[in-house]
């Protein structure tokens, strides 16, 4: 199928406009399978979700495939405020909140449910609502996937499953190519984690009310496919980044490129030694497409791109030092009390994605050109 040359432009932000038309412009995906489909998504308005929305629309055009994309929204004027410039091609938004049970007329034929907390200090100030958002919603998306006989259900899980790594499992890593050789060799060692690699996560820990949930919600997921043979597959999502976050975003990527940005010092509230992998915003909607249509139901697949292996650390210093006219230091301020921002614990995970790339996916944006066009985009953004 050609995906046609169109000058539909869907966003002021180039650099976003860039990455759904490469979404749609890629033969990774079977779009074929798509043709005239009706795909439900959650979690529209939050990052991931918004670029899946965008992108799926964009690809509908582009593939003339006769595409129809619901947004589940809890604020229809949220979802219009961000989505609105796709509601003429096909987009439809859908008033509803994952903790009540899921009502959507006609048929729905895929799911991608991404609806989340995903503030690290919610998962603190609010564990309650953090496991039972996870917990409620999931169990609501997997009887609506049951009602409506989907042909797919794809579950957005995270990396935080897989908890912290016994150190005993550590190897060496070779250092990837391109990337700082001057690694600390104590930061090369690292836990390698499959699919079927499970650390260790403390269960009356307030923090792991979002490790936890995950976990629980992915059991969840497996006892549906196994009981009402539901199509549901699980994608552990490396953090993700890319064109296109919120102006309220604080995690601690747009943290670091603000800081770039403007000129100021990036400070750290650790010792910045945990070290994992992450992933483009692009590179993720691809996987998060290829499992919906070639993964295996029940079965858990890791979306993360290993050549981005940092510590937090390393990753600051890798932007000091490409962006010297910043002016920007690293500057380390770390309280007495640092669970109340919220963060995982430190640990080192290289998340291995070779079961995505069995599939035919492969990530393709290094982390240096990842802040790149974050920062680009939210320079037009801002501005």
């Amino acid at each position: 199928m050609v995906c046609e040359i169109t000058d539909r432009v869907w966003s002021d932000d180039k650099i976003l406009q860039e990455d759904l038309e490469r979404i749609a412009a890629s033969d990774l995906v079977d779009w074929e399978a798509l043709q005239g489909r009706r795909i439900l998504v959650t979690g529209a308005t939050g990052l991931i979700g918004s670029i899946a929305v965008r992108a799926l629309v964009c690809a509908s055009v582009k593939r003339s495939l006769g595409l129809k994309v619901a947004a589940l929204v809890r604020s229809l004027e949220k979802g219009k405020a961000m989505l609105g410039a796709f509601l003429e091609d096909g987009l439809e938004l859908v008033a509803g909140d994952i903790l009540s049970p899921i009502v959507v007329e006609g048929p729905v034929d895929y799911i991608l449910h991404g609806a989340s907390v995903t503030t690290s200090k919610d998962f603190v100030d609010h564990p309650v609502e953090t496991i039972l958002t996870t917990l409620k919603g999931t169990e609501h998306l997997l009887e609506l996937a049951r009602q409506k006989h989907v042909k797919s259900m794809v579950y957005f899980s995270s990396m935080e499953i897989y908890g912290v790594p016994d150190s005993a499992s550590y190897v060496e890593l070779p250092p990837p190519e391109g990337r700082r050789q001057d690694i600390p060799d104590s930061v090369r060692m690292a836990a390698v984690l499959r699919e079927a690699d499970y650390g260790y996560i403390d269960p009356l820990a307030v923090r792991s009310s979002y490790s936890e949930g995950k976990r629980m919600a992915e059991g969840l997921c497996a006892a549906y496919a196994h009981e009402y043979q539901v199509p549901v597959k699980m994608v552990r999502l490396a953090q993700t980044f890319g064109a296109g976050i919120p102006k309220n975003e604080n995690r601690v990527f747009a943290q670091f490129a603000r800081s770039i940005m403007e000129g100021s010092d990036i400070v750290l509230h650790t010792d910045g030694s945990k070290a994992h992998c992450y992933c483009y915003t692009t590179d993720a909607v691809l996987g998060i497409l290829t499992v919906l249509l070639r993964g295996a139901d029940g079965e858990a697949y890791n979306i993360s791109n290993e050549e981005t292996y940092s510590t937090i650390r390393g990753m600051a210093e890798m932007l000091i030092e490409k962006y010297p006219q910043s002016g920007s230091h690293l500057v380390f301020d770390i309280p007495e009390d640092a669970t109340r921002y919220g963060y995982a614990p430190t640990s080192r995970m290289l998340i291995c994605s070779e079961k995505a790339r069995a599939l035919g996916w492969q990530a393709q944006v290094a982390l240096p050109e990842m802040f790149e066009r974050l920062m680009k985009s939210m320079e037009i953004s801002y501005s």
